[in-house]
């Protein structure tokens, strides 16, 4: 009687490991959008690269299906970016922002963030703008407004473009008069403009004159008014209100010239 010949047991299909290395790499493509050239650091970006660089004669191992040297070929595409070298030349600019208007930011007439558009550089309207009015306060904003004109003429933002946007609170547009004549302090409200959208517009118009009279180059700036649609904090709250009657001036990142 012949003898059965013995099965040997089936190798652990590796199929799974095509669409691993694939995952692995959307979600490396992920965070490599996700990361933020404006607040770069040169010592991460190389151990980032360091990282992804294999050696040549170093088989893959694990779940991994890129090719030797395809990943050491995506950290060299990485660190040649154009975007990050600009990206480090914007928060070098908006640590010097941070230091030279650091009087008006203590008196919360200035504030300096970062998002995706670039570095944001917001003007607190009740302290530049009369109320309900697109005028400003050019007596006590005009020093102020003559370093932001210096900053913007950096070396450093030679290249950059900068937009000029205006925001309201969610209260209708409004400028109060007090009759000095009247003991009583009669008000008036007086309709200078038909809506937000003219004097969140106008604002930002009057912002980019003084800067132009004051050496920038206007070609370099575009305006928006925004109203009350693109509010930062609760308009339920006076205080909330207060910081979303603003002027916001960003230093542009690469993709929203």
């Amino acid at each position: 009687m012949a003898k059965r010949e013995k099965k040997e047991p089936e190798k652990p299909s590796t199929a799974w490991q095509g669409t691993y290395g694939d995952m692995i790499t959307l979600m490396l493509c992920f965070f490599v959008m996700l990361y933020n050239p404006s607040e770069i650091d040169v010592t991460q970006l190389a151990t980032i690269t360091e990282s992804l660089q294999m050696n040549q004669t170093e088989a893959p191992t694990g779940g991994m299906s890129l090719s030797t040297g395809r990943l050491a070929e995506l950290g060299n595409t990485i660190s040649s970016l154009p975007s990050l070298e600009k990206g480090k030349s914007l928060g070098t600019a908006m640590k010097k922002a941070v230091s030279l208007f650091s009087p008006e930011i203590k008196s919360n007439r200035i504030t300096i963030t970062s998002d995706e558009r670039g570095v944001v550089i917001s003007l607190a309207s009740d302290a530049f703008f009369k109320k309900g009015s697109a005028e400003l306060n050019i007596d006590e904003t005009r020093e102020t407004l003559l370093r932001l004109s210096e900053f913007f003429n950096y070396p450093e933002l030679k290249e950059r473009r900068f937009r000029i946007e205006g925001h309201t609170d969610n209260t209708p547009v409004t400028q109060l008069l007090s009759d000095d004549e009247d003991d009583n302090t009669d008000v008036k409200q007086i309709q200078k403009f038909n809506s937000n959208w003219e004097l969140s517009a106008q604002r930002a118009i009057n912002v980019l004159y003084y800067l132009a009279d004051f050496g920038v180059d206007e070609n370099k700036f575009s305006v928006a008014g925004y109203a009350d649609t693109r509010p930062k904090f609760d308009n339920n709250t006076p205080e909330g209100q207060a910081y979303n009657r603003r002027v916001d001036i960003i230093i542009l990142d690469e993709g929203h010239f």
